[in-house]
């Protein structure tokens, strides 16, 4: 999807129709109506006693919110045919309503501003339908972003990485109290299916460990944690080549699912 198509964007081509069709309704206040030679005279006067600095700063106001909502004519597709001029843009044409042979009416620009927002709306809903879900960096787990957060943003994507993965190791060896052990070991003694030993604590998926579910989550855990490890910690430590904005989200979205895993878990002691 294009950007200037994406649900972010057609939401404030809404906020700007709305807010140019505001501003005219005000602009209109300080006019009157032209009731006669309609389509040869200007479609409105302006009205005895309008001060100039208000007047001025109110068509200012017009025209400013006209250009903002000028792209969802074309995206929406509301524009007139109008006799002898063809078809007719009501957003930019907005302002003949002001000199004499008025390409449009008022009517015709307010209309035309409740058709775009109609048509957005349609538009905003097949563009959800249609979105890609992204995820950005900043909503991975606390401990992973916190980690990665300064090397991210300076486009070290792998030394971010290597980060987050030595922060949540630092977790596992902060919650078991054992910093004597090589990382990968760790991983597996403190994940292993044998019960606790003095010093070496283990961790369990909470609920009944024979219900499947749970011992589905042990052995799970048991097999990615030091897959981990080994293949996205180590690989972040040793090599050498940076790492593409893509290959390095895959991985920190991994270490924020570990680290979240690891929150639930409980810890079983002798």
């Amino acid at each position: 999807m294009s950007k200037k198509h994406s649900p972010a964007y057609l939401r404030g081509l809404v906020d700007a129709v709305a807010e140019f069709e505001a501003a005219l309704r005000e602009f209109l206040t300080m006019h009157e109506p032209n009731t006669l030679a309609r389509g040869i005279l200007p479609a409105v006067y302006r009205r005895e006693g309008v001060a100039d600095a208000e007047y001025a700063t109110s068509q200012r106001r017009v025209e400013i919110a006209s250009g903002r909502a000028g792209a969802a004519v074309a995206i929406t597709g509301t524009r007139y045919e109008v006799q002898g001029m063809g078809v007719v843009d009501p957003v930019a044409a907005w302002s003949t309503i002001l000199g004499p042979k008025p390409v449009l009416e008022p009517e015709n620009i307010l209309s035309a501003c409740g058709q775009m927002l109609g048509r957005l709306e349609v538009h905003i809903a097949e563009a959800e339908a249609n979105a890609v879900p992204t995820v950005s960096a900043e909503a991975m787990h606390p401990l992973v972003w916190g980690a990665a957060r300064a090397m991210w943003r300076d486009g070290h994507y792998r030394q971010a990485v290597a980060g987050a993965a030595e922060a949540l190791v630092g977790q596992l060896k902060a919650r078991t109290g054992r910093n004597g052990i090589a990382e990968t070991a760790l991983w597996q003694e403190t994940f292993s299916e044998r019960p606790p030993e003095i010093g070496k604590p283990r961790m369990r998926w909470p609920g009944d460990p024979t219900d499947r579910t749970v011992r589905s989550m042990n052995e799970g855990l048991r097999s990615i944690t030091a897959g981990v490890q080994m293949t996205i910690r180590n690989a972040a430590a040793h090599e050498t080549e940076q790492w593409t904005l893509v290959e390095a989200s895959e991985r920190l979205a991994v270490l924020s699912l570990i680290a979240r895993w690891l929150e639930t878990c409980v810890i079983e002691e002798v």
